[in-house]
């Protein structure tokens, strides 16, 4: 089976708009090998959720599987940093470690401590509006959607604040290799600010062993002390993983949620009307109508049949978040925008093992932030419309210029 032309992850009107070409796949090709990945492309909401449920498939091989049993060439090794700090962090660890590592760190992500940064999201957030009100706007991105999950991160893992400048580029140049077919330059950056992150991140748990305080680096060396002990190194890419997906993720959904808002000129005033009665099921929708995280790949560690497809073992499966979220077989009328709605089970955070363990934490950032934006600046305008980044994968706005 071959995928339909329209689905063209390099090209930039594809980026700015992917949906149309999404339809055609679940409508003539729910599930396609995409020869240019070489991955199968699977679009249709209801297989997208079983799979990211299905052990058959795993986010890695090597667990259970060597290169070669795979078929599957060895990383290069100029890329050894990059991939050592990867492939110690939970989003691409399977069982037992997986297991071992987020009881560990779930412990900061309960419910209770999560609301127990509310407060502190609050004053962060309405800090960030008042630089914007002060400057008349600005790049929302910029002075708003970016600083504020930066914060509550490097808060909780106790980076201190004159350091919290190197996070993002860092970030920015590690994700890169999360696009497909990364350019050799990409995986160079990647490899730069894997040893960097790495080494800065081992001087500060140092410090920690030697002056422990009450955040969450101090937490986990002190966790080792039990069955559970987590290696330096996992230390080291757990760290990096918060850091990444608690602000990379919540920058974009912020961008793309506002981007989304201005497009929608009635439901954002319908929003501004109602903001504390809408504004839970508003960033519900909002993460489901232009999801930040496009797509989320697998491996198949046994032969799977999806849609009446054999998919064998060795494959990598692509699956298209974006698409699963605009499916008309699970959601009424898919592409209308509509703060209210309810019944919304979006793929966004993703399900299974892997399901995303800083959502909570997510949702109280992105509920302070519009919150804070909807009450203080309820006449905020857009400038000019945004250009899309270049990356499909992770899906972001370069800049979003608005005035109030």
């Amino acid at each position: 089976m071959t995928t339909t032309a329209k689905f063209d992850p390099w090209s930039a009107a594809f980026v700015a708009h992917p949906y149309d070409a999404y339809a055609e796949l679940r409508e003539h090709a729910p599930v396609t090998y995409y020869e240019p990945t070489k991955q199968w492309l699977v679009s249709c909401h209801e297989d997208v959720s079983a799979l990211l449920r299905d052990r058959r498939l795993g986010r890695t091989y090597t667990h259970r599987y060597s290169h070669e049993e795979f078929g599957r060439p060895a990383p290069d090794p100029a890329h050894e940093p990059f991939h050592t700090l990867n492939d110690n962090g939970l989003l691409d660890l399977e069982a037992p470690d997986h297991t071992r590592i987020r009881r560990l760190v779930s412990k900061a992500f309960t419910p209770r401590m999560v609301e127990g940064l509310r407060p502190t999201v609050r004053r962060l957030a309405g800090e960030l509006v008042d630089g914007l009100l002060a400057d008349g706007g600005g790049d929302l991105i910029a002075a708003a959607a970016e600083p504020l999950p930066v914060a509550v991160i490097a808060e909780m893992l106790g980076v201190p604040e004159a350091d919290r400048h190197l996070l993002r580029p860092w970030s920015a140049d590690i994700t890169g290799m999360f696009e497909l077919n990364p350019t050799e330059e990409a995986a160079r950056r990647a490899v730069t600010a894997s040893i960097e992150f790495s080494d800065y991140l081992r001087a500060l748990i140092r410090e920690r062993r030697a002056a422990p305080g009450t955040d969450l680096i101090s937490a986990l060396i002190h966790a080792q002390e039990g069955s559970d002990a987590l290696s330096e190194q996992e230390m080291i890419s757990t760290c990096v993983l918060l850091l990444n997906a608690g602000h990379e993720a919540t920058v974009n959904t912020t961008g793309n949620g506002w981007w989304a808002l201005f497009r929608n000129p009635g439901e954002l005033a319908r929003l501004r009307g109602a903001v504390d009665d809408l504004l839970p099921t508003a960033v519900e929708e909002l993460m489901r109508w232009d999801t930040p995280l496009q797509m989320f790949e697998r491996w198949v560690l046994e032969d799977v049949e999806v849609h009446g497809v054999t998919i064998p073992r060795g494959c990598e499966i692509a699956l298209l978040f974006g698409s699963a979220n605009r499916d008309p077989q699970r959601f009424a009328d898919p592409d209308r925008l509509d703060l209210g709605r309810t019944d919304n089970p979006h793929v966004t955070f993703g399900a299974g093992i892997h399901f995303c363990l800083g959502a909570p934490l997510a949702r109280l950032e992105l509920t302070e932030s519009y919150g804070t934006l909807l009450r203080r600046a309820p006449g905020l305008r857009l400038v000019r419309e945004p250009e899309w980044r270049p990356g499909y994968v992770i899906r972001g706005l370069k800049e979003l210029l608005v005035e109030v």
